[in-house]
Formats: C-alpha cells, sequence, structure tokens
C-alpha cells in the first residue's frame, strides 16, 4: 500500500498531525535511568535504559500520535548495542500501530545508496518486517541517482521519503537559501518530480520534503511547488516552531504534513506532582490541541 495512503489514514484515525521525534539526549533523561548518568556504566546499559525510556515515550503517546520519529544518531553512537536498540524502539512502535519515520538523513551513490535503502527501507535476506521504517529522511545534495534506490523501495515496498528542502536550523541559509532562485526551491521541483509517479489514492506521494516550522513564509511558498508532497515539519516547540507557524504547510484539515516535536514532549516540563511519564503525554496532548484548533477552527480539541 503507498506510503501516503497509510499516512492518511493514520492521521485520520488519531485525529492528530504529530509525530515525536524519539530523541534519547542521556543527560535529559529522567533521574530513574541511571545508566544514562553514569558515567561508569558500560554501554549496554546504557542501551538498556535509553530502551526502556524510550519504550515508555511510546506506550504514553501511542493513542495520541500517528508516528514516532527515532534519530538514529543517538542509537549509532552506542554502537552494536544502540543499533539492537532501535530494532527494537522500531518493533514496539509498529506493535503499538504507530508509523516509524526513520530521521536517518542518508544520501549516497550507487550501491553505497542501494545498502542504505536495504538496511532502512526494503530489508535484506532474512530481515524481520517489522524492524524496517515506514519512511525515511534522505539527504538529496549528491544528486538524482542518490535518491533512485530509495524510489525503488518506494515502488517496490510501499515505502516513504522525506527529502531534506528547507531545514530548521539556523545556519541553513547558507546553502538552502543560496542563490536566485534559490536552492531549496529547485530542489523542491525535484521532489515533486521524483514523487509524480508515486502519488496515492489519497492525492499526495510517497515522496515527501523537510521544511522546518521556523521558516513559515518559505513553508507556506514552499507548499504551493509541492502540492502533492506530505510535509515533515521540524522544529515546532523547543525550537520556537507554534501552531500558527506551521499552518501554511497543510492543505486541507490535518491533511498533508506531519509536525514534529521531540525534546517538547519527552522532556517536558513538569507540573507539581506530575511524573516524567505524566508530563509526556500532557506535552504529546497539548500540541495535538493547538494543532487541531488552529487548523480546524471550531471543531479543535
Amino acid at each position: 500500500m503507498n506510503y501516503a495512503d497509510r499516512l492518511a489514514a493514520a492521521v485520520d484515525d488519531k485525529g492528530s498531525p504529530c509525530v515525536i521525534g524519539l530523541d534519547p539526549h542521556l543527560s535529559r533523561l529522567p533521574a530513574e535511568f541511571r545508566a544514562a548518568h553514569d558515567p561508569d556504566a558500560s554501554r549496554a546499559e546504557v542501551a538498556a535504559d535509553v530502551e526502556r525510556f524510550l519504550f515508555e515515550v511510546i506506550d504514553a503517546v501511542a493513542d495520541l500520535v500517528p508516528a514516532v520519529k527515532p534519530q538514529s544518531a543517538f542509537f549509532e553512537a552506542l554502537g552494536a548495542d544502540g543499533a539492537r536498540v532501535w530494532e527494537r524502539v522500531v518493533v514496539r512502535a509498529h506493535k503499538a500501530g504507530l508509523l516509524v519515520i526513520g530521521d536517518v538523513k542518508r544520501g549516497d551513490i550507487g550501491s553505497t545508496a542501494e545498502a542504505y535503502a536495504r538496511a532502512f527501507l526494503s530489508g535484506g535476506p532474512g530481515a524481520d518486517p517489522d524492524t524496517l521504517c515506514d519512511a525515511i529522511t534522505v539527504n538529496p545534495y549528491l544528486g538524482s541517482d542518490s535518491i533512485d534506490p530509495f524510489l525503488k523501495a518506494c515502488r517496490d515496498k510501499g515505502a516513504g521519503l522525506y527529502v531534506l528542502v528547507r531545514t530548521s536550523n539556523p545556519s541553513s541559509r547558507e546553502l538552502q537559501a543560496l542563490g536566485d532562485p534559490p536552492l531549496m526551491e529547485k530542489v523542491a521541483e525535484l521532489v515533486d518530480g521524483w514523487g509524480r509517479e508515486l502519488v496515492g489514492t489519497c492525492g499526495l506521494s510517497a515522496v515527501g520534503a523537510v521544511i522546518g516550522a521556523t521558516h513559515p513564509s518559505e513553508l507556506r511558498s514552499l507548499r504551493a511547488k509541492l502540492p502533492h508532497s506530505p510535509l515533515l515539519i521540524p522544529g515546532y516547540g523547543a525550537q520556537g516552531g507554534g501552531a500558527g507557524d506551521v499552518a501554511g504547510g497543510f492543505l486541507h484539515g490535518l491533511e498533508g504534513a506531519l509536525v514534529n516535536s521531540s525534546r517538547g514532549v519527552l522532556y517536558a516540563e513538569r507540573r507539581g506532582e506530575e511524573g516524567w511519564k505524566d508530563a509526556c503525554r500532557r506535552a504529546a496532548r497539548e500540541m495535538r490541541a493547538a494543532l487541531r484548533g488552529v487548523l480546524l477552527g471550531g471543531e479543535g480539541a
């Protein structure tokens, strides 16, 4: 089934366009995860804490959001132990009924790109399909041949892609806004072309774009150039983006985009006697209500 159709069904089912980024910053994990804060703990012990923390996050938000977005760097930093935890987190999210968007930002040429596509989307010999992502983020700056193997996974396996177009980090302008017209617009044109043969029955393509919430005017103008692309919008919450900033990335109601929050949910400030899991769930619920309020008006919360 086309990724965009699965995504549309998941958003409709949860009544939410939110995605929670699973970014396990060790220093920010709650105190109960002792190994994460212990410089003498083994890598396996730290990885076990990361697994337990993320399992509890998934359980806390699974009924509120359609997807989670694990960031591979935090797992890779823990070596083989982290790789095993990555797979178990992906499986846990799938069993909770969530789509998994692997934030891996891969981009390379030839057989290397093919290997990345197998690793995250299509699988190799003996691969458990539950350990594969539904979609991943990719870097397009090596050109079309670096994207082709991922497009093949979209065609053959029903996978999805989110191509970096306008990212939320402060220095992104150094390259992405370079030129006249700016480079980001050329990338958006490529994304639109790559996705034309992968449009599902919902009217959206399996090939989407990453455009940050911290650039609301560019989000709106780039959306006009990407009429069939699902958007992944980072930068909400801790990076400064709000519900009003992301509205220009949507098509109708909750359709056309996912909005990501990582730190703002995983490490939400606690209120009163509230525990960390309750704070996490409350933050996800508040994010969902804020977006529904802006996108649906009176039908909001």
